[in-house]
C-alpha cells in the first residue's frame, strides 16, 4: 500500500463581541479578518478554514447562537469535511494577560462575576440550611466540580508555537465567565459528534499588536492540524 497523506482537517473559528471593560474585542476582528488574512497567506493543502463567526459575549441568552453556528459544522457536506476532523477554535480575551494561552479544559461551573452583554447572570441556588450553591452549566452533568478536557494535543501545539517565537502557555483555567461557560458547550457537543474543541485566550492589542496576534492564529490553525 502506498503512503497515505495528510488528514483532511476543517477548523471552524470564533470571536466575541465586546463586553464590559472591553471597548475593543481582538477576537471579534481576528475572526471579521482572518478569512482574507488566510487567502493572502494560504494553507496547507489539507487544511480548511470553515466558518468564522463572532458571538455575542453572553451565556445562556446566546445559548441558541452558539449551537445553530455549532450544528452548521455538521449540516455542511463535502470531501473534507465529511471524510475528515472538524475542530472547533474559539478565541476569547483575557485583558490583564500578555500571553497567549491554550485552556486545556472547561468545567461544569456557571459564575458570572458580572451580568453578560444581554443582562444574564447565573443565580446562585441555596439549599435547606440556607448555603449558597454555585450552579451547574449543565444539570445533567452533575457536579460543577466535573471538568471536560480538550482532545486536542495541546501539549504539541503549544510546542509548536513556542519553537516560533510566541509568547504562549498552557492553562487549566479558562475562568468562570462566558469563555468558560461556551468552551464547556463546545466540549460536550464536540464529544456526541466526533469533533474536537479548543479554546485559546488572547490578550488586547495594547499587549500584543494585531499583526502578531493574526500571525498567531494562522500558526495555531497550522499547529491544530499538524497534531489531530
Amino acid at each position: 500500500m502506498g503512503s497515505e497523506g495528510p488528514k483532511a482537517v476543517t477548523i471552524h473559528v470564533t470571536g466575541f463581541k465586546r463586553f464590559l471593560g472591553v471597548s475593543e474585542n481582538p477576537t471579534e476582528k481576528i475572526a471579521n479578518n482572518l478569512k482574507s488574512y488566510v487567502e493572502k497567506r494560504g494553507l496547507p493543502s489539507w487544511l480548511s478554514l470553515g466558518s468564522c463567526t463572532v458571538l455575542e459575549t453572553a451565556g445562556e441568552g446566546a445559548k441558541s447562537q452558539l449551537y445553530q453556528v455549532l450544528e452548521s459544522s455538521v449540516a455542511v457536506s463535502g470531501d473534507k469535511n465529511s471524510n475528515g476532523t472538524v475542530v472547533w477554535l474559539h478565541l476569547g480575551v483575557n485583558s490583564g494577560a500578555e500571553k497567549f494561552a491554550i485552556e486545556r479544559q472547561a468545567v461544569n461551573e456557571a459564575h458570572f462575576r458580572c451580568p453578560d452583554q444581554l443582562g444574564w447572570q447565573p443565580q446562585i441556588l441555596t439549599d435547606y440550611i440556607s448555603s449558597p450553591q454555585r450552579i451547574p452549566i449543565v444539570f445533567d452533568d452533575g457536579s460543577i466540580l466535573k471538568a471536560k478536557e480538550t482532545t486536542c494535543s495541546t501539549e504539541s501545539i503549544f510546542k509548536l508555537l513556542q519553537n516560533k517565537g510566541f509568547n504562549v502557555v498552557q492553562s487549566d483555567d479558562a475562568g468562570r465567565f462566558v469563555c468558560n461557560y461556551v468552551y464547556y458547550h463546545s466540549l460536550r457537543f464536540a464529544e456526541q459528534k466526533g469533533h474536537k474543541s479548543l479554546f485559546v485566550h488572547v490578550p488586547l492589542f495594547s499587549k500584543i499588536d494585531e499583526d502578531t496576534q493574526m500571525q498567531f492564529v494562522l500558526s495555531l490553525l497550522e499547529a491544530i492540524a499538524a497534531t489531530c
